[in-house]
């Protein structure tokens, strides 16, 4: 090949299969929750945590529009993860799947929803959206019937897992070795235990129908993170009872503890409940 050739084929850019999956974690915290998945031929939105408005306001520093989405998953009906899901329903015409004890629970906090845009998901489920599969897993969490969810597609997996106030042997066989772990770090215990909040509200995050603390999580990460395992975007941070960077140094030191060396093959992510995290291939 001629160096003029050989140049014209370093500047051109990298083509994007069309079936490439993609996301961006667009809010996490515990003030509000939405992250978007897309491929070739779907783009789903799971849950909707913040105001309509936000959501909206979130989807163009992304580049995308919620115009084009092609429904919306829920995990659970906590305010922090349903409180636009009605209004961006309805605005948009967007199916909404979620399992028969959740949609009960959250009904008269999401208004009315056309019969036709009312889909069941339900637990230890797998449902199919042409190129993407979607697998659900219960979690243990104060809700009525909370579940999250492994998306898979092209020998891809993508894992959304938060909200839990332990991680199962269930829950790592199901979850383990993804290629991309979107994880809860809620809480630093001793921030949470010399904070705040009264007694009962600390007995509720620590228990087992809680929320992960950041060294519950770096044990869990050390048992889920496999070969391909390539990012791990810590998740549904406390806005007062953690910190990015002590989030980050926690679980980072545990997992480094039990061998594995972060910033080579695998790395650690923020994630924010205001600023969106890069739309990303998995």
């Amino acid at each position: 090949m001629r160096l003029t050739q050989l140049l014209s084929t370093w500047n051109q850019p990298k083509k994007v299969k069309w079936n490439d999956v993609k996301f961006s974690v667009l809010a996490s915290g515990s003030t509000g929750n939405a992250c978007y998945v897309e491929t070739g031929k779907k783009r789903l939105l799971v849950d909707v945590g913040l105001s309509g408005k936000k959501i909206e306001a979130l989807f163009k520093k992304i580049n995308r529009d919620p115009k084009q989405l092609d429904g919306i998953l829920v995990t659970h009906e906590h305010s922090d993860h349903i409180k636009g899901l009605g209004i961006l329903s309805r605005r948009f015409n967007l199916p909404i799947y979620a399992n028969a004890k959740t949609w009960f629970a959250m009904e008269n906090q999401i208004g009315k929803i056309p019969t036709d845009l009312k889909f069941h998901f339900e637990s230890e489920t797998i449902q199919t959206f042409e190129d993407l599969e979607v697998e659900s897993f219960r979690v243990s969490h104060d809700a009525v019937s909370p579940q999250f969810y492994v998306f898979h597609s092209q020998g891809k997996k993508l894992t959304l897992a938060t909200d839990m106030g332990y991680v199962s042997d269930r829950i790592k066989g199901t979850i383990r070795d993804s290629d991309m772990l979107i994880f809860e770090s809620n809480h630093d215990i001793d921030m949470l235990m010399m904070g705040k909040y009264p007694w009962n509200t600390k007995r509720r995050i620590l228990g087992d129908q809680g929320h992960v603390s950041n060294e519950d999580a770096g044990e869990a990460l050390a048992e889920i993170i496999g070969d391909q395992t390539r990012r791990v975007y810590l998740a549904h941070l406390s806005k007062d009872n953690n910190m990015k960077d002590l989030a980050r140094m926690s679980v980072q030191q545990t997992l480094e503890n039990r061998g594995f060396q972060i910033g080579e093959k695998l790395s650690l992510y923020d994630t924010d409940a205001e600023v969106p995290t890069d739309l990303i291939t998995v």
